[in-house]
């Protein structure tokens, strides 16, 4: 069957629709932090969240009938990546791309009723918990005990990490071990804890980004309704290699890096030499050449899965190789931006010491060297091509 890579002219019209209306929605105070490639507070990040509610985009892959537009990949895909371009505030996946659609494939109705709304207003803040301090990528020796007290509850305890502002969050969704004694990927569930509960705590874990974004949370005996598990019970494994599974042909972040290689141009015009620009260094030319071409690749590469999701095609383990490059050339490009700012990249959030486009940018690179470890290291994702692209042996 043949694809076409090519986008309609009703998509294009989206994307005009899409880029003309950002700069109008976009706050000034978010728009300057934009332009200037600052963080954005969670605060910040959620007042994005409630009007893009409003606008009807908040959740571009739900259907109708749970409050979404019901969009097609493709103007998922397109406003995705309209709104990495714009650098606007990234949303937080942990409701809205993960435990939400999890909870529309798995969740009883109750739960639909109790959680999705409050997800899509942003009204709950949620969070992930999955891995723990041994139980990283291989994920399935996870430890945190969910004992049955006899009363309808379970009794919790253990410990979480690299739970993404769970400072901020009201719920987080957990895998916790409620049988022992089988095979290590059995036994586990999917549980919904509330953060208020007595006995959940959180420290959060300053990064070298000089950010709060990690966090440890501890559970010390704190009791759940069992009728928090998402799923059948001890089925949770099932559950959470199908949440791994949404939304993976956005995983590629081709907008976000476009944009970084623009600003990584528009640096280098700026920042100049005893010969000139150091753009018209030759050396340099060559480094953002042979970047912009391997982005060109990865885009088309994530065209392909798209056009295949498009013919009904759930994107397979092609995805590994969008994450793979996606986030390396992500990488590259803020390591060409530290080489281009030169000694002003040994400190960060230096406003008034050094030009507006260069602050931000020592503090993004710190905080990126995680993309090849966050949502499957990328070793991790070498073994699954190898495994099942390549057809070598485990």
């Amino acid at each position: 069957m043949t694809m076409d890579l090519s986008f309609s002219a009703e998509h294009l019209a989206f994307r005009r629709e899409v880029r003309e209306w950002i700069p109008g929605a976009l706050p000034p105070h978010l728009a300057q932090k934009a332009k200037t490639g600052q963080g954005f507070s969670m605060d910040e990040v959620m007042e994005w969240h409630k009007i893009l509610h409003r606008r009807g985009w908040v959740a571009p892959h739900w259907p109708t009938q749970y409050g979404g537009p019901g969009f097609d990949a493709t103007r998922r895909f397109i406003l995705s990546e309209e709104l990495e371009l714009a650098g606007a505030p990234t949303l937080s996946p942990f409701g809205l791309s993960m435990v939400g659609p999890l909870l529309m494939q798995f969740g009883n109705e109750a739960q639909k009723a109790r959680f999705l709304p409050t997800i899509l207003t942003g009204e709950e803040v949620w969070c992930q918990g999955y891995s723990e301090p041994n139980a990283g990528s291989d994920l399935a020796s996870l430890m945190v005990r969910a004992e049955d007290d006899g009363a309808g509850n379970f009794i919790v305890n253990g410990q979480k990490t690299w739970t993404t502002y769970a400072q901020y969050a009201d719920w987080i969704f957990c895998l916790v071990r409620t049988r022992i004694g089988e095979k290590k990927q059995q036994g586990i569930s999917f549980l919904l804890i509330d953060m208020k509960t007595p006995g959940v705590s959180v420290r959060p874990n300053l990064t070298i980004g000089g950010t709060h974004a990690f966090c440890d949370t501890f559970f010390e005996n704190a009791v759940v309704p069992q009728e928090n598990v998402v799923g059948p019970l001890h089925g949770g494994w099932t559950v959470a290699k199908a949440l791994l599974g949404h939304e993976r042909t956005l995983i590629a972040a081709v907008g976000t890096s476009r944009r970084a290689l623009a600003g990584v141009k528009a640096l280098c015009r700026s920042v100049h030499t005893p010969s000139g620009a150091l753009l018209d260094d030759p050396l340099m030319r060559a480094k953002i050449a042979r970047l912009d071409v391997r982005l060109q690749a990865l885009q088309m590469a994530n065209y392909r899965a798209l056009a295949g999701a498009e013919l009904g095609r759930a994107p397979g383990p092609e995805s590994s190789i969008l994450k793979l490059v996606g986030s390396e050339i992500l990488q590259q490009c803020f390591e060409l931006a530290m080489e281009a700012i030169g000694h002003n990249g040994l400190s960060w959030f230096n406003e008034g010491v050094v030009p507006d486009e260069q602050q931000g940018i020592p503090s993004s690179f710190c905080y990126l060297r995680a993309t090849t470890i966050y949502g499957g290291s990328n070793e991790i994702q070498k073994n699954i091509i190898a495994k099942w692209i390549l057809g070598l042996p485990a």
